[in-house]
């Protein structure tokens, strides 16, 4: 068995080879030395992932609870979980998990109280719950459901096509899709694609040449109609749309800035143009929806907190663009067209607020929701029924139905979960960053808790590519709380929660900011007597995941845990693998400038480790089919890691197999990982468990 927290000796690691790559960036050199750790395919990277795996799977398999916490997961997830309904040519669908599902079920009834028949089964599509579903899309016809699958949790996608009237899998297939819908037209869809890519190289290579299709249903993918391409901008990403009616082709071309430039195409002529309506790329230009002959469009060009535009059809450039609801104090985050009224949700400190309006832009009133937290609708254009679904971080995702013309809603469906949301409390609070920013950060915890300096706290970030953090309920959390932990969510700068300029103030030579913020929750969480040093964890994934990296750096001695998730850690070379290249917006690139190159050096988690420093027990997951951040970022990371550190802690690496960046992960897959992660937390905290 494990020893205790306290005294326990350092692990045994495997011996890690270097080598002498040495790369040079404006005069100056930069060493390399597990650069052959980036070669996915080869047998010494598969030799040291198995190695690393043993090591870490010995250590997780000793903690004494491991298993009870994995059995009190399970029994948390083994509830049935729904999707809202949604209403497709005059049929109501949804997704069911019964509870340890490994993916969720399809299903259609003809009205809400009839009895609901399997459409889609993806547990059928595999034998250990790999391969997701990532997407589907019904035919305006009503004939036909176009589903789109990825393995694994590749980013690499697949479409294949049912006939809805006898449920039979038709014979077409799509290969090679990646960052792609299926946009139905009469009885063929537009998707996105890339030319099939060298064997071997499909999870790290740069994908270059996205193109729009057009597949006819019944005909081979190699007689696809080639709808669009843009050879001088191999890098750049090109998806389709098509308005409800069926009238316009929408074309997004993003890649080269932090939004995307619109065109649009009116399939009610023959032989039509491609006409660009936006060609800022810095800015977001996204159609809600075609409305007779006016185009609604959500947009943050001139408006940082976003408004709604419209322009006739007809003549839809910019130019001709008029203002129907102006940007607001608070960030419009969500538009959709519903019941011929506009749902336009607006976020306040990072929690939603939903609104309707009419056609014309007048505000009709707020739609409420039970408290403070985050709401998805789903519904159709022409229709007054829709369904929301709210959640919080105590309030287990629940259904409401809405009705559009009254602005009422009523409770459908509530999760039977085994969690008492009255014996916990959510607090946000405002903290100081470094520069004098106002921060906010959620806090849930138990009620009654002391703020004694001794409560064990895990502290969660991301900022990064405008994306916010709002508040959202997950059971792996609720073992962690029933323990007397605190969780902490902060809204750091590079996120969405304010606008743009919230976001513009977290990158390029201002990324530095966002480990600014999370390094003064956690200053602020200690200094508030919420907790210490000793029993602080901080977990993030992806951009979250260098987030974590660069600030355990930093501030080694700030943090006792470390859970660096799928994280870009190399910020040298992160633009040379897959799609690495299109975050260049939010980071910059080491080729830009010598200033550009010293600032991501300086704060990248790779090259910022020191030999010698005390680093807090870390747990890095990754895995090996993520072809979105390349595992070899966190192998190198985790080297580097074990090579520098002095101390006792555990410096680990997780290594999933026939998993990705984390979308669609089989249920069996998370419940393992969240055992494994929360406890890791726990022993390394010092915490008791009690079943």
């Amino acid at each position: 068995m494990l020893n205790s927290c306290q005294t326990k000796s350092p692990l045994s690691y495997p011996e890690t080879a270097k080598d002498n790559t040495i790369d040079t960036y404006f005069g100056t050199e930069v060493p390399d030395p597990y650069r052959w750790l980036e070669n996915d395919t080869s047998k010494a990277t598969a030799a040291w992932v198995e190695e690393q795996n043993a090591v870490t799977f010995d250590y997780l398999g000793k903690i004494p609870f491991r298993g009870a916490l994995k059995k009190k997961l399970t029994e948390l997830t083994d509830y049935e979980k729904y999707s809202s309904p949604f209403k497709k040519n005059g049929k109501y669908y949804f997704f069911k998990n019964d509870g340890l599902q490994n993916q969720s079920v399809l299903y259609v009834q003809e009205t809400l109280d009839a009895e609901a028949k399997v459409v889609l089964d993806p547990n059928k599509l595999s034998d250990d719950g790999t391969v997701a579903l990532s997407g589907i899309s019904f035919s305006k016809n009503g004939k036909y459901l176009a589903y789109i699958i990825s393995r694994s949790g590749s980013d690499w996608r697949e479409i294949y096509v049912l006939d809805l009237a006898t449920g039979q899998l038709l014979e077409d297939k799509i290969e090679w899709a990646k960052f792609s819908g299926a946009d139905w037209k009469g009885d063929g869809f537009y998707y996105s694609a890339y030319n099939a890519p060298v064997a071997g190289k499909e999870f790290s290579n740069v994908n270059e040449n996205h193109k729009i299709y057009y597949h006819k249903i019944g005909e081979p993918q190699s007689k696809d109609r080639l709808v669009y391409q843009n050879p001088k901008y191999p890098k750049r990403f090109y998806t389709a749309g098509v308005s409800e009616d069926e009238r316009f082709l929408f074309i997004f071309e993003s890649g080269d800035g932090r939004g995307n430039a619109l065109y649009l195409q009116d399939l009610t002529k023959a032989n039509p143009p491609v006409v660009q309506i936006a060609d800022n790329m810095d800015y977001i230009y996204s159609p809600v929806e075609v409305v007779g002959n006016r185009l609604l469009i959500y947009t943050n060009d001139g408006a940082p907190k976003y408004k709604i535009m419209e322009t006739p059809t007809a003549v839809p450039q910019q130019k001709n663009w008029k203002v129907l609801v102006p940007e607001m104090e608070n960030v419009l985050s969500n538009a959709s067209l519903i019941g011929n009224k506009l749902v336009l949700t607006y976020d306040k400190d990072a929690s939603n607020h939903p609104y309707l309006y009419d056609l014309n832009g007048k505000e009709l009133g707020e739609i409420k929701l039970p408290s403070l937290g985050s709401v998805g609708f789903s519904g159709e254009p022409d229709d007054t029924e829709a369904f929301f679904t709210f959640t919080s971080f105590t309030f287990p995702p629940t259904i409401y139905r809405y009705d559009v013309e009254k602005n009422a809603s009523e409770e459908y469906r509530a999760p039977k979960v085994q969690f008492n949301p009255a014996d916990f409390e959510t607090k946000q609070v405002f903290y100081t960053g470094k520069d004098g920013a106002k921060v906010p950060m959620f806090l849930v915890y138990k009620k009654g808790l002391q703020r004694n300096g001794k409560n064990p706290v895990l502290l969660y970030g991301y900022g990064g590519f405008n994306i916010s953090l709002n508040p959202g309920f997950s059971t792996s959390r609720i073992p962690f709380l029933e323990s007397g932990g605190i969780y902490a969510q902060a809204n750091l700068r590079g996120g969405g929660e304010y606008g743009e300029e919230w976001h513009i103030a977290g990158t390029k030579l201002q990324k530095q900011n966002v480990f600014d913020d999370f390094i003064a929750a956690a200053e602020y969480l200690i200094s508030e007597k919420y907790t210490s040093s000793d029993k602080l964890a901080i977990m993030g994934g992806s951009n979250g995941g260098l987030l974590v990296g660069a600030c355990m750096n930093q501030r080694p001695e700030l943090f006792k845990v470390a859970i660096p998730q799928v994280g870009v850690m190399d910020m040298l070379r992160y633009h040379k693998f897959t799609i690495g290249w299109n975050w260049a917006s939010d980071y910059g690139t080491s080729e830009d400038s010598k200033e550009m190159f010293e600032y991501l050096k300086s704060y990248s988690p790779l090259h910022t480790l020191k030999a010698g420093t005390v680093y807090p027990a870390t747990l890095v997951t990754t895995a090996d089919h993520d072809d979105r951040v390349v595992p070899a970022h966190s192998f190198k990371f985790a080297a580097a890691l074990q090579a520098a550190n002095a101390g006792t802690n555990p410096t680990l690496i997780r290594i999933e197999t026939k998993a990705g960046h984390g979308a669609g992960k089989p249920i069996s897959k998370v419940i393992d990982e969240q055992a494994d992660i929360y406890s890791f937390i726990f022993y390394n905290l010092g915490m008791k468990w009690k079943d």
